[in-house]
């Protein structure tokens, strides 16, 4: 792999990582509801599950998920249902949510991290996109095939949580004020229920 093709691969990473999807849609509905914090923390249960699928991708488990529609379409089901879950949970919660910096405490801020660990390694076009991507950057007379993808993958992974971390910090910085206002704060919470049931239904409306 050159260096200009190895650039081309980050441009490309870049636009890829700033387009609007299941994993950024979920971290901005946590930091405007929950702030910074909880951002961050999805970010990097997101990017947690991100390494999931570059390992499926490397042994090859994900070319199986790929050429069997009865595997994509059980894994696109458990994690559309999964986000729906997370979305109703959102809405029927009659609590303001804790959106103070030192009022989450570790165990939510753990439930967030797993959930979106959950929510990227429960979607199969997660796997296709590392499956059919990062190929195309390989150069099989160079050798070593295996390591390229890997460092064509570490390398998005990285760019992806850099990336992310500043777009939530944005994001909480933005809607502070609205967060310290109860009514407003309960639109938010409101606003990321409909957004993770949104996301399940999109998934599971999606064809392999």
């Amino acid at each position: 792999m050159t260096l200009a093709s190895y650039f081309l691969f980050v441009g490309a990473s870049l636009i890829l990582i700033l387009t609007p999807g299941p994993d950024m849609l979920y971290m901005l509905g946590r930091s405007m509801a929950q702030g910074r914090r909880a951002g961050i923390v999805a970010a990097f249960g997101i990017n947690a599950g991100a390494y999931v699928h570059l390992a499926a991708a490397v042994t090859g488990l994900s070319a199986v998920l790929l050429t069997s529609a009865v595997a994509f379409t059980a894994i696109k089901w458990i994690g559309a249902a999964y986000l729906i879950y997370l979305g109703v949970n959102a809405l029927r919660d009659r609590q303001r949510l804790s959106i103070a910096y030192d009022t989450l405490t570790g165990r939510s801020l753990r439930a967030i991290f797993w959930q979106g660990f959950l929510s990227d390694a429960l979607n199969p076009k997660v796997a296709i996109f590392f499956l059919s991507f990062l190929p195309q950057f390989v150069n099989v007379e160079a050798g070593e095939p295996v390591v390229q993808l890997l460092a064509l993958g570490l390398t998005v992974n990285m760019l992806a949580i850099a990336v992310n971390v500043v777009i939530v910090s944005l994001t909480a910085e933005i809607t502070a004020t609205l967060r310290q206002n109860p009514v407003a704060a309960r639109w938010l919470q409101k606003a990321m229920g409909v957004i993770f049931v949104g996301l399940g239904l999109r998934l599971a409306a999606e064809k392999a």
